[in-house]
């Protein structure tokens, strides 16, 4: 006896999700608004691809993260090549940078990205496994504080374009490869006295992986994480300086921020400055929108020469969240609708020249063709709100003409096929 099939679950894997017609408007608003920002500001567009070899990530972002040992998507292909599905974006673009020789040519080089990334993670408010993220990167020159500044005066410009209030923005420094080791010491020491008050991940961490103690969520730690080192107060003379050249910049620019002695973010790469936006009386929700800072040392780890580097990233399914939450609007559709009722089969094949016309014309247009009857297709021309009506039957098919209906008065005309063009825009003006 033939077991029964077992019925195909039609629905899209834990924490994978379809955008949908609905939602693409979300992303493509803020893609428009990120593009006209960043290449007014200088930046230029660059795709990596979505498989890169995992040692790029395993090098660059470091094997203690939660990144390299939990959430990397890895793909062994039938060479024995180790490929991983990109988790972040700065290591693939600072490998491009080198790649195609961005080194070789007038510094800083800038950068600015958009597209989907992979983290096996546990799905939540605005956090999905396959998720879309955009950044900013500047790679090369000197390391300057005033391009730090830049990099989060274009993360904040952002925001305000996207028209999210009660934007947060907390900045620390964690230091360079000259003070952060006495530092990090000096915290080794501090959570070892406190080991049996603190949970085993701060435990196993302060072995691995010192600074991401300070990242602990656990009740249990806050306390002890609340009395650690402050590491500003480790930071040598330079980095010192250049954290409170970037600070003053920001009060140049009347831009509001919390120093978070505590804020490390997650990733190996980082060095100096560090910082992580977040929208007041959401943060519990949704974490935050994103982050970055300066990574002068990823391209060392990574086996070229040290170059200075800076970057920020946000989620875009964290924007739309927040978007959502705080109900902005999007910008309505330019332009008038107009709707093409067509008539028997030879006027339905007329549409199509009738379509093609509009598109030249740059005029927006809805059309049916599953409905037959002249009130039908009204009913529909009036659910979508368009402003006029194409009539096309069997008589306007043999006299080369159109009928064009303006669907608030009632009143029509007909005028010749090769003059609709100039027909609907003086109807359009009119409305």
């Amino acid at each position: 006896m033939r077991k029964k099939n077992k019925k195909i679950l039609l629905q899209t894997p834990k924490g994978m999700h379809d955008i949908l017609p609905s939602d693409e408007k979300w992303y493509d608003r803020i893609y428009k608004a990120f593009r006209k920002i960043s290449e007014f500001y200088g930046f230029k567009k660059i795709s990596t691809p979505i498989l890169e070899y995992a040692f790029l990530f395993e090098k660059g972002i470091g094997e203690a993260t939660d990144i390299i040992e939990k959430e990397m998507y890895f793909v062994k292909t039938k060479g024995d090549d180790l490929l991983a599905l990109r988790p972040e974006g700065t290591a693939p673009v600072m490998r491009a940078y080198f790649e195609h020789g961005f080194n070789k040519l007038s510094q800083p080089q800038k950068f600015y990205y958009f597209g989907p990334f992979f983290r096996h993670e546990n799905p939540q408010a605005g956090r999905f496994r396959q998720f879309h993220q955009l950044g900013f990167e500047i790679i090369g020159g000197k390391s300057d504080s005033i391009y730090d500044a830049e990099i989060i005066s274009l993360s904040s410009e952002l925001i305000k374009e996207l028209k999210i209030s009660n934007l947060l923005i907390n900045i620390n420094s964690i230091g360079c490869q000259t003070c952060r080791p006495k530092y990090i010491k000096k915290l080794e020491e501090y959570y070892k006295h406190n080991s049996s008050k603190v949970c085993k991940t701060c435990n196993l961490r302060i072995k691995r992986n010192p600074l991401r103690v300070l990242d602990c969520k656990d009740d249990k730690c806050q306390d002890i994480k609340k009395n650690a080192p402050n590491i500003i107060d480790s930071l040598c003379i330079s980095c010192r300086n250049h954290f409170k050249e970037v600070l003053e910049y920001l009060d140049e620019l009347n831009i509001s921020y919390n120093l978070d002695q505590n804020l490390v973010r997650g990733l190996d790469y980082y060095s100096r400055t560090v910082f992580e936006l977040e929208v007041e009386g959401l943060g519990s929700e949704i974490g935050s929108l994103g982050g970055g800072g300066r990574y002068d040392y990823l391209s060392q780890l990574l086996g070229e020469n040290q170059v200075s580097a800076l970057g920020a990233g946000l989620g875009i399914e964290r924007l739309i969240y927040v978007m959502k939450a705080q109900q902005v609007k999007l910008p309505e559709k330019q332009g008038k609708k107009v709707f093409i009722i067509h008539l028997g089969d030879l006027a339905k094949r007329k549409t199509l020249l009738i379509m093609q016309k509009l598109y030249d014309a740059g005029v927006s247009f809805v059309e049916t063709q599953d409905k037959e009857s002249l009130k039908a297709q009204l009913r529909s021309a009036n659910k979508v709100q368009a402003d006029l009506a194409l009539i096309i039957g069997q008589k306007e098919v043999f006299d080369n003409t159109v009928i064009i209906r303006d669907m608030h008065s009632g009143l029509q005309e007909t005028i010749p096929l090769n003059k609709l063009t100039e027909g609907i825009k003086k109807y359009i003006k009119n409305i």
